[in-house]
């Protein structure tokens, strides 16, 4: 009955030849978990948001929202209509790109979600250059550090580590593989003996990080050859945030553990000392990836070539 419920409200859309604005708002809603960002993202009010959504539940007949005053969900009716929404609005997606394939431009519009790591280092030295390369494309960069899953938050692509890809997904590796680095400022280590062995952090203030949205902290993880090791490190500082992290041990807080690309700069400078290195592993680099599509649209393309093409194999 739902099924059937949300599939003649869609052929009634299409029917009126209606812009899908009711449509898109609910689908927003859904996505981004509230009626605040929901509205930022569509560029209108909350209280026109909410009216909207007023007008497409009594069209329907049935309550679409479950609302309080700290979040908002789909009913069962609702998640069923989301569902064939979703697969709808692809088939329109790639219609447009079919349309727009015979452009002189990419355009329309294009959504990202990268971690903040990511971003600063693909996405924000590339948005003067794309945007004049690119001015069809409007592009929404969502800094996302718990890692949505980028098909139910209705993002084009995203960027991930290699190990924290989603399942099938389209892939493209941005650079070369990492290491992480153990790292601490001289300041910090005068007088103290340098760690030979992951061990021998037991003996340091440590900087913890603890992995954004309230999740577990990070245990340092260490291999050699066939040994592999997980320290809980020790220290009074815990952050969430790896700039924050990486100034902290650039002013002599402590031991930080960090991508080798991070602190790479400010060792070759002096201001930072970096041991432990025949211990910390390797892992595979960033990834731009995608949900599989018959058709890549336009705009995704000239994206995903435009962000390969900045990304410098070695430096990553």
């Amino acid at each position: 009955m739902l099924y059937y419920l949300s599939e003649l409200l869609i052929r009634e859309y299409i029917m009126r030849g209606s812009d899908f604005a009711e449509l898109k708002a609910f689908a927003a809603i859904v996505e981004e978990g509230s009626f605040v960002r929901a509205a930022a993202r569509l560029r209108v009010s909350p209280p026109a948001l909410s009216q909207t959504i007023r007008q497409l539940e009594a069209r329907v007949g049935v309550r679409l929202l479950n609302r309080t005053t700290r979040s908002v969900s789909p009913t069962t009716a609702g998640e069923t209509l989301f569902v064939r929404l979703a697969l709808v609005f692809d088939e329109l997606e790639d219609a447009l790109a079919e349309a727009q394939a015979g452009r002189d431009r990419p355009a329309g519009s294009l959504r990202i979600n990268v971690p903040r790591v990511a971003a600063m280092r693909f996405i924000a030295p590339i948005l003067g250059d794309f945007q004049r390369a690119y001015p069809d494309i409007a592009l929404t960069v969502i800094i996302d550090d718990p890692l949505t899953d980028i098909v139910e938050g209705r993002f084009d692509a995203g960027i991930r580590l290699g190990e924290r890809l989603e399942k099938d997904m389209v892939a493209v590796k941005l650079g070369d593989d990492l290491q992480m680095a153990a790292v601490a400022a001289p300041a910090y280590l005068q007088g103290r003996a340098i760690p030979r062995h992951p061990q021998d952090l037991h003996q340091h203030r440590c900087i913890n990080f603890q992995w954004p949205g309230g999740g577990d902290i990070y245990r340092w993880e260490f291999s050699r050859g066939k040994r592999s090791l997980e320290i809980a490190v020790k220290g009074n500082l815990t952050v969430n945030d790896t700039e924050l992290m990486l100034k902290a041990a650039l002013d002599g807080a402590g031991v930080a553990y960090m991508i080798d690309y991070q602190v790479q700069p400010w060792i070759e400078r002096g201001r930072l000392v970096r041991f432990l290195e025949a211990w910390s592993p390797g892992f595979p680099g960033f990834y731009l990836y995608h949900p599989s599509r018959r058709l890549v649209p336009p705009a995704l393309r000239a994206f995903i070539d435009f962000v390969r093409s900045r990304a410098i194999p070695g430096k990553v």
